[in-house]
């Protein structure tokens, strides 16, 4: 029978200060080693899942192939360990809570007094246990979310440590931590990473390898003061310095023989990971590009107080990065809030080699989102407009070509009177009641692609198709409103092609305009970012940026 083994990830100092990249590339280094590896994250939040937070409180939810809608890191794992992560990889305290609440109110406990410990720590390590044995894994990875000392965290840390106590030498704490180097002082300094051991210690965990993230490789000094101070060897003192790309973690990682000490630690026999392929990525990242492009992205959930942040589109950097390597090409993103394109118009946007018009909710920029669409098409600049972005793109359309000046979507304007954009009926019953989580269609749906079209071509060159044969595609939705396919003909007639309608219901996937009134402008109702690998980058981002690099 086999005997899984658990590598738990935490983090210190600072929250965001790269957990999820070092598991991933635990997971790469041993999955390359020939072990089968599945990841598992634990959020702190009570939401049940990431769907309804604002993503700059929280970055860009990622969206799973079932529809799980998870914390970004879910979307890490699947680009290093080139797998469709699922719900059962995403674990949040309010998933944890309202599972056991559920329990006691169905009386599963016998009348227990349901407290804590034992229950809530139970949950955690059932669900741990539980995945490892549904993916029948060598090795568990689970990241543990937020820093070390957080009180929202506490029933994770204790389910690590009663996972240790009882699974002697199958157990692995890797602790993740930053060392700044003040530049007053001009010296890394390792005594935030000493208290955070220490609150570490005093949950009763001791970790076997510190991952000290700072700006260069740590010297010598600093790996004996974290010796002697946080009671570990010395060789277990693993420097994650700052990269260029962040693919280059694992091989820094492996240089260091991370992967080895691990499996020495858990008790695995040692074998060498076959990094060929990564190898060749970070090849093609670093080669000489042919051409440098000007991306301008028309968004609205850049801001948070007096700072930008590119974390509320993630899926959507990476998937340009991605397109990027491959077409040999240097992007340069600017990025443009849409309420200031409505206020003071579409000169500044100016003249880049490519518009995108990205994922967006309710009415604040939704105009100035408009008038991008209608600026690329009407300028020949080539353009891709990501759910929102094709919603309005359509409504765009609508009003300059088709003359409909007061088209919109419902979901800013409930009484328009020429509606393009709308509930669908099954959905509008369920929002009436506000379960704004169970609206949306979410997740993989198959899509029929009409032949000879722009989006055919892409898929066919690109071998994005699922089924060749029939036509067929699958992307990942997250939306609640659809196009209105009374409009359809009025739409075709007037140059506007629907590439592809779902399997289903019949719905517009993918508008376009052909290769005769435009270099490449297309809008589409799935999130192609979202399944965007850097091995594999998306069919319609390679498309793109091909077609950004051909601008004049």
């Amino acid at each position: 029978m086999k005997k899984t083994k658990y590598i738990f990830v935490s983090g210190g100092v600072v929250s965001g200060i790269g957990k999820g990249f070092t598991s991933a590339s635990i997971g790469l280094l041993l999955k390359s080693a020939g072990y089968k590896v599945t990841p598992i994250k634990f959020e702190n939040y009570l939401n049940v899942d990431a769907g309804t937070i604002n993503p700059i409180e929280h970055g860009d939810p990622f969206l799973c192939e079932d529809g799980t809608e998870a914390d970004m890191d879910i979307g890490t794992y699947e680009k290093f360990l080139d797998e469709n992560m699922t719900k059962d990889n995403f674990v949040t305290m309010g998933q944890i809570y309202k599972t056991v609440i559920d329990r006691e109110r169905r009386f599963e406990y016998d009348g227990e007094d349901v407290e804590a410990i034992p229950h809530i720590t139970n949950e955690i390590t059932d669900r741990i246990n539980s995945l490892a044995k549904k993916k029948d894994a060598d090795v568990v990875l689970v990241e543990l979310g937020g820093t070390a000392g957080e009180y929202q965290n506490i029933f994770y840390y204790e389910a690590s440590r009663i996972m240790t106590l009882k699974n002697p030498g199958d157990v692995v704490h890797v602790h993740v931590s930053y060392v700044p180097t003040p530049s007053h002082l001009g010296e890394p300094k390792t005594k935030p990473t000493q208290l955070s051991v220490r609150l570490l210690n005093s949950m009763g965990i001791q970790p076997d390898f510190i991952v000290a993230r700072s700006e260069e490789m740590l010297d010598q000094r600093r790996i004996d003061r974290f010796a002697l101070f946080c009671n570990v060897h010395p060789e277990n003192v693993i420097s994650n310095p700052n990269v260029e790309n962040v693919y280059e973690i694992p091989l820094v990682l492996h240089e260091q023989k991370f992967e080895q000490k691990i499996l020495r630690k858990l008790g695995l026999p040692v074998k060498t990971p076959n990094l060929s392929k990564w190898k060749k990525l970070l090849n093609l990242i670093t080669a000489k590009k042919d051409k440098e492009v000007e991306i301008v992205i028309v968004g609205k959930y850049f801001g948070t107080g007096n700072f930008q942040l590119k974390d509320s589109y993630a899926a959507l950097f990476d998937a340009i990065d991605h397109a990027a390597f491959h077409n040999k090409v240097k992007v340069k993103t600017r990025w443009v809030d849409a309420q200031k394109v409505e206020k003071n118009g579409v000169g500044l946007i100016g003249k880049p080699d490519g518009i995108i018009v990205p994922i967006g909710w309710g009415e604040r920029g939704a105009e100035g989102m408009i008038q991008a669409a209608s600026y690329a098409r009407e300028k020949k600049i080539p353009y891709l407009g990501l759910c929102y972005g094709m919603q309005l793109a359509a409504i765009s359309f609508a009003r300059d070509i088709l003359g409909l000046k007061d088209a919109n979507t419902t979901e800013n304007k409930p009484k328009t009177k020429n509606p393009i954009i709308g509930l669908i009926k099954n959905q509008k019953k369920i929002l009436k009641e506000r379960a704004y989580g169970g609206t949306m269609r979410l997740g993989g749906w198959d899509a029929v692609v009409k032949k000879g079209t722009t989006t055919s071509k892409i898929y066919d060159k690109y071998k994005g198709f699922t089924n060749k044969n029939k036509g067929l595609t699958s992307e990942r939705h997250r939306h609640r409103y659809e196009f209105n396919n009374t409009y359809a003909k009025r739409f075709e007639d007037k140059g506007m092609t629907i590439s592809a309608r779902s399997q289903r219901e019949n719905l517009v996937e993918i508008i376009e305009l052909n290769k005769k009134l435009h270099p490449f402008y297309l809008g589409t109702q799935g999130h192609p970012e979202y399944k965007s690998r850097p091995l594999t980058p998306h069919p319609i981002f390679s498309a793109f940026i091909a077609a950004c690099k051909e601008t004049p």
